[in-house]
């Protein structure tokens, strides 16, 4: 959500101000609804063989390595997935407080794209809901105090098309088998320990480095991405992703708790740290 934070927190500051036409007004806002009808009508059934090893053999060795350790053999392919965590959420810089953080999401792997529904509690009992989005190849951001008033509605943009495809491409640790070959992401090998994901959708492609651990698990991740600026704009900063507690999850081994930080030049500020504490799957058919 790299484009949101600074939207989110400029929209707040208002907070006193508006506070008073909450309780006349209803949201009519139907943006949640929409995304998820089209998240719903986008996916696409499909039929895909169990995972054998050797589905992984032209792949770079530490992806190899992996992708064998957190797949078993005859693994079904992941068609959909739906998780919901808890943990805090940071709006501003590394001295900022953090704030409590409830989300859902859902993700498909055919097409990619995914729908984030947050409540970040900025205040006691003044909530900001967030939805997050990729859908058919569009990236959304909105923000509504208290699911009223508009704090934060991200323009289209390539920009925010690549932020939001950079955040699949991240989050495909939790529904791992959407990394094999003929599922839309290509990889190249950097060294013994890591190599470069990218994924092409819609005419937007991105790319991500993913580090392989001495136990095989990825646990970090890394890309160069879009960063919204004081005017408006977008520069690229780099940006990290922690991954840790691999457990089981239907036979998958998956990370249950994760931090994301900016990179920037003069600080790093993490900015979303949780736990995924339900986590489910709809498997695609077998051939």
């Amino acid at each position: 959500m790299n484009v949101s934070r600074r939207a989110i927190l400029l929209g707040v500051l208002g907070v006193g101000s508006i506070a008073s036409l909450v309780a006349s007004r209803v949201w009519k806002d139907d943006t949640k609804a929409t995304l998820f009808a089209e998240f719903e009508a986008a996916q696409t059934p499909v039929t895909r063989p169990q995972f054998s090893p050797d589905d992984v053999a032209d792949l770079p060795d530490p992806i190899q390595r992996y992708l064998k350790h957190v797949l078993d053999d005859g693994q079904p392919y992941v068609q959909s997935a739906r998780l919901h965590q808890t943990g805090e959420f940071r709006l501003g810089d590394a001295d900022s407080p953090w704030k409590p953080l409830e989300a859902t999401q859902r993700y498909s792997v055919e097409p990619p794209g995914f729908v984030w529904d947050a409540r970040i509690e900025l205040f006691p009992f003044v909530p900001v809901h967030v939805v997050d989005a990729f859908v058919r190849g569009c990236g959304t951001l909105r923000a509504k105090l208290f699911s009223v008033v508009t704090v934060a509605n991200a323009e289209p943009s390539p920009e925010l098309d690549e932020g939001e495809l950079h955040r699949y491409l991240a989050e495909m640790v939790w529904f791992p088998t959407a990394f094999l070959p003929g599922q839309h992401v290509e990889w190249d090998p950097v060294d013994e320990r890591a190599a470069r994901a990218t994924i092409e959708f819609e005419g937007t492609s991105v790319s991500a480095v993913f580090h392989v651990d001495e136990n095989d698990e990825i646990t970090r991740v890394t890309a160069d991405r879009w960063y919204e600026t004081d005017d408006g704009g977008y520069e690229k900063h780099p940006w990290t992703g922690y991954f840790e507690e691999y457990h089981d999850v239907d036979g998958l081994l998956v990370p249950q708790s994760g931090v994301v930080e900016w990179n920037l030049p003069d600080e790093t500020v993490p900015y979303w740290r949780a736990t995924i504490d339900e986590l489910s799957y709809e498997f695609a058919e077998l051939d």
